[in-house]
Order: structure tokens, then sequence, then C-alpha cells
């Protein structure tokens, strides 16, 4: 597949990211693989339009009032809450979320390669990142995002995606507790007070410890090449800390930005998730013992020359052991899994993602932009049909690219 011209690592990363979360965008959350082959008539190589109906769907008892799940009728009519979906935010999709038994797509009305809600969030992000200065204060970038953010959310009609996860609807629902604040200054002393709050009290939300917390946090990463990694790593950890009041999440969005920044400098992908693997975040020498089991069975498998299909069911039995769902800990470890094995294979790795299923949206997007950086950096970049058949956000995502200033990073020996 021809490749795009003149990609820098950062762009590829930046493309990486809507790549990866549009492939997977139509199987999003399915955690019976075998439903992806059956509801599409085989395996997806391509961008395709979502099915109406989801076999697994879980809107319809997802809160509308703030993050999880509904809560019982007898409770909801003690304590009425402030509808947050169809009112706040998905101004016209609430009729999605009121339809029990119906199993509504996640993403229905999406056409093909459009984006998911949290990728088109990550390109308000880096819009509002690009109208800075390249030194303006971290504060006031962050300020500028956060308004892009609340902005793009609360208008109808910016964007066509159905489902918005917990996160979101968390944010929205104190957002609106505290006044609504609208300018980038008040956001953020609201978001921080936020946090504070959870970190004092001891007690966080466990549905906002997701790897849907990194989509957003890649513009910050990817504006920071320049800086020193702890800096990168500092700009992701802050932004996340405002979306995503969860302390458990920080080593895991710091294993992360670490492991993006290296690529973007031309460490080896393979290493760096070897590196990640073998971490204590999350799970050290005995982790990597499992992964290096599973390479060994891929491996033996490809030399028998089993057909395709069998090796992709490894894939999904490996992405199924380490963790396929939000929760931010198993996400990486099937996240580095997979840039171990595709480290030098950009469309197979993003493919084999969308294929395995579960939570292979933002997993997608934060393991395209780690393939995409690693594979401008080998001479690949990212294949242009994929770029070309973006979706309704392709115009504002290409006009983003060059991103940000010119790349003058020089390949690195591992680190």
């Amino acid at each position: 597949m021809p490749i795009v011209l003149n990609q820098t690592p950062r762009d590829g990363a930046f493309l990486g990211l809507f790549v990866g979360d549009a492939l997977a965008m139509p199987v999003h959350w399915y955690y019976d693989a075998g439903a992806i082959k059956r509801d599409y008539n085989g395996w997806l190589t391509g961008y395709k339009a979502p099915n109406h109906r989801h076999p697994s769907s879980m809107i319809a008892i997802s809160s509308t009032t703030g993050g999880g799940r509904k809560p019982p009728r007898s409770s909801a009519h003690q304590y009425p809450q402030v509808p947050v979906v169809g009112k706040l935010i998905l101004h016209d999709k609430l009729k999605f979320w009121t339809k029990a038994g119906e199993s509504i797509h996640y993403h229905q009305g999406l056409d093909a390669g459009d984006n998911t809600l949290n990728a088109l969030c990550a390109l308000q992000v880096a819009q509002a990142l690009k109208s800075q200065a390249k030194h303006t204060a971290d504060i006031t970038c962050r300020a500028a995002a956060l308004e892009a953010y609340v902005k793009f959310m609360t208008t109808p009609g910016t964007h066509g995606d159905t489902y918005a996860e917990s996160f979101h609807r968390a944010f929205f629902k104190d957002w609106d507790a505290a006044g609504r604040p609208t300018k980038g200054e008040e956001i953020v002393k609201f978001a921080e007070r936020r946090f504070k709050r959870v970190a004092f009290s001891g007690k966080e939300d466990s549905h906002l410890a997701t790897i849907g917390a990194l989509v957003m946090a890649l513009p910050f990463l990817l504006r920071s090449l320049d800086d020193e990694e702890d800096v990168a790593v500092r700009q992701a950890v802050d932004w996340v800390m405002l979306t995503n009041p969860a302390p458990s999440i920080i080593p895991h969005v710091e294993l992360y930005a670490q492991s993006l920044h290296r690529c973007l400098h031309g460490a080896d992908a393979r290493y760096v998730a070897k590196r990640a693997l073998t971490s204590t975040q999350l799970g050290g020498h005995a982790l990597m013992k499992r992964v290096e089991s599973m390479e060994k069975e891929i491996v033996h498998a490809r030399s028998n020359m089993l057909p395709s299909e069998q090796l992709l069911r490894l894939y999904q039995t490996a992405t199924w052991e380490l963790g396929s769902n939000c929760q931010i800990h198993g996400a990486l470890k099937s996240l580095f899994f997979l840039a171990y094995m595709f480290s030098n294979n950009f469309e197979a790795g993003v493919l084999t993602n969308t294929n395995c299923g579960g939570e292979n949206c933002h997993r997608g997007a934060a393991l395209g932009a780690l393939l995409g950086a690693a594979a401008v950096h080998q001479g690949q970049g990212i294949p242009q049909q994929f770029v070309d058949n973006l979706g309704s956000s392709k115009a504002a995502i290409l006009k983003m690219v060059p991103l940000y200033a010119a790349d003058t990073v020089k390949s690195t020996e591992k680190r």
C-alpha cells in the first residue's frame, strides 16, 4: 500500500491516532470477537460503516445523568438528577439511550472512516494548541484546550457520534453543578478543584481510570516533542488530571507518555514496548514471560503456515487474557503486546487491533500513534489509502499536518 510522503514522526503519530480509531469504530466494544466476522461478512481490512445494532451494547443501561450505569428506578425517583445526555451534551442522541432491549450501536449513524467522539475531541485539543504560540505558558494551553473541549461538547451539531463514555458524562455533570464555566481559566480552576477533592477523599470513580483518557492527551505529547521527556510526560499527566480525576491512572499515563516520546525520537518500538511490558506498573518480568510465551506460540503457528484466521485467533486470545476492556491497566498490556508484535508493521498492527475487538478504538488510537511515529522513522509512514479514506473529519485532520513546528529530532539509540 503506498505511503503518504514527507511525513514527520509527529505527523505519523497524529495520523495514526485517527486511523487506528476509525478502523475500529464499527466493531468498538465487541467482546465476542467472532461476532465481528459474522456481523461484517468477514474480518475488517479497511474502513466500514457501523451497523445500527450492536451485539452487546450497554447504551440502554448507561447513565444519562453522569458516569457509570443507570441507577435503580427507585433511587432515580428519590434522587432526581439533571440530565447530561440530551441536555448538556449529545443533544439529539438521547432517544438512542432510552431504547431498552434494542442494542443500539454506540456509533450508529457514523460513516466508514469516521472517528469516534474521543478522537474528535483530540482534534479540538490539537487545533486549540496549534493556535497558541510555541512558548505559550502551559496553563494557558490547557485553558485554551479545555475551553475548546467544552464548547465542542455543549454546542449542538458539532459531531455525529451517539455515545460518550463515563468520563465525559461525569465531567459535564460536575461542570453543570459548578455553574457551567465557559472561559478557559475558569474551567481549569473547576477541573483542578475537582481532582483535588477526589485525591483528598481517596475515593475515585473506577469508570474514569480508562484508556480513553489517553486520546485527548496525545496532542499535548506531540506538542511537547522538543521538550525533555519528563516535561512531555508532565504535560500529558496535567491534562488527564483535568478530565479524568482518578489518581490511580497517573502511573499508566506516565508509562504511555514516556513510550510515545521515545518512539517519536526514534527509539525502536519493539524495545519501547518490551520496556513497558516489564515495568512494575504492568506486571514486571512475570508479564513479559507471558508475552514471550504468546509470541512463541504465534511464531510456531506462522512457521507451520497456519491460515491467517487461526493466527488472528491467537492475537484475540492474547488481548482477551491481557485485558480487552476499558480499564487502563489491562488495556495497556494489550496495547504494548500489539506494539511489541507489530513494531515494524503499522498496517498489520492497527488491523489486528481492530479485529481483536474489545476496547479497540481508544486502544487503537494510542497504538496508532506509537506505530505511526515508528513507521515514519522506519521510512514507511502511514499508508495513503488509510489517509485518503478517512471520513467526515479528513479535511480538518489534514489541515493540521504538518503538526505544530517542523520536526528537528534525530534518531536515537535504544534507551
